[in-house]
C-alpha cells in the first residue's frame, strides 16, 4: 500500500524533525541551569589598599582581580597610562613602582600596599616637563603619542638602572660598569613598542638625557 502524499517524508526532514526535537528538549535545561548558576553566584571579593601614587596617598577599595593598571585609569583617572595589548606585550602601561618599571597589566593593585607609584603625570606637567618629556619633545620621539607614556617611563628607568649598573642581555663584560651605548638603550627599551615606528629618535632623546649623544 502506498504512502500518502501528506505523510511522505525525506531523509533530510527526518534529520531536521530530529535535530529540533533534540533542540527544544535541551534548551530549557540550559537556561534552568545558567539561572541557577547566576542565583548562586558570589560577589566579588574586595580589599582595601593604600600606595602612594604620584607623591599622594590614595587607598583604594577594589575587587582583587583589578590590576594595577585598571586601578590608575578606571579608579584614579590617571588615563596618561595607557592600556595597549593587556597582556604585557607592548610596553604602553609602563609605570615606575618602587623606582623600577614595570607593566602595570600584568600586576594586581592588591600587591602593592605602601608602594610608590609614578605615572606619566607624576614625572612633569606641561609647564614643568621632566627632562625626558622634554628630550622626546626635541627629538621627535613622541609621533602618535599612544606608547609614549610607557616610553618615557621606561626611558628614565633605563637611565636609572646604568646608573645602578644593572647588566643587560648585551652587556659585553659583566665586571665593569655599566655604560649607556646605543645598543644598551635598544636592548633595555625593546619592550616598549612604538608602532609608528620613531625608535631611532626614542634612541637620540634617551642619549641626551644621559649626557651621552655628542
Amino acid at each position: 500500500m502506498s504512502t500518502p502524499p501528506q505523510l511522505s517524508l525525506s531523509r533530510r526532514d527526518v534529520l531536521k524533525l530530529g535535530a529540533g526535537s533534540a533542540t527544544s528538549m535541551v534548551i530549557p535545561t540550559v537556561v534552568a541551569e545558567a539561572q541557577g548558576n547566576t542565583a548562586g553566584a558570589r560577589a566579588p571579593v574586595t580589599a582595601e589598599v593604600t600606595f602612594e601614587v604620584n607623591g599622594k596617598p590614595r587607598t583604594l577599595q577594589v575587587d582583587t582581580r583589578v590590576t594595577l593598571l585598571d586601578a590608575l585609569r578606571e579608579h584614579l583617572q590617571l588615563t596618561g597610562t595607557k592600556k595597549g595589548c593587556d597582556h604585557g606585550q607592548c610596553g604602553a602601561c609602563t609605570v615606575l613602582v618602587d623606582g623600577r618599571r614595570i607593566n602595570a597589566c600584568l600586576t594586581l593593585a592588591v600587591m602593592h600596599p605602601g608602594a610608590k607609584i609614578t605615572t606619566i603625570e607624576g614625572l612633569g606637567a606641561p609647564d614643568r616637563l621632566h627632562p625626558m618629556q622634554a628630550a622626546f619633545v626635541k627629538h621627535d620621539g613622541y609621533q602618535c603619542g599612544y606608547c609614549t607614556p610607557g616610553q618615557i617611563c621606561s626611558a628614565v628607568a633605563v637611565l636609572q638602572e646604568v646608573r645602578d649598573n644593572i647588566p643587560s642581555h648585551v652587556t659585553d663584560d659583566l665586571a665593569a660598569r655599566a655604560t649607556l651605548t646605543a645598543d644598551e638603550i635598544r636592548e633595555r627599551m625593546s619592550g616598549n613598542i612604538c608602532r609608528c615606528g620613531a625608535y631611532s629618535n626614542i634612541v637620540e632623546a634617551i642619549e641626551d638625557v644621559g649626557g651621552t649623544r655628542a
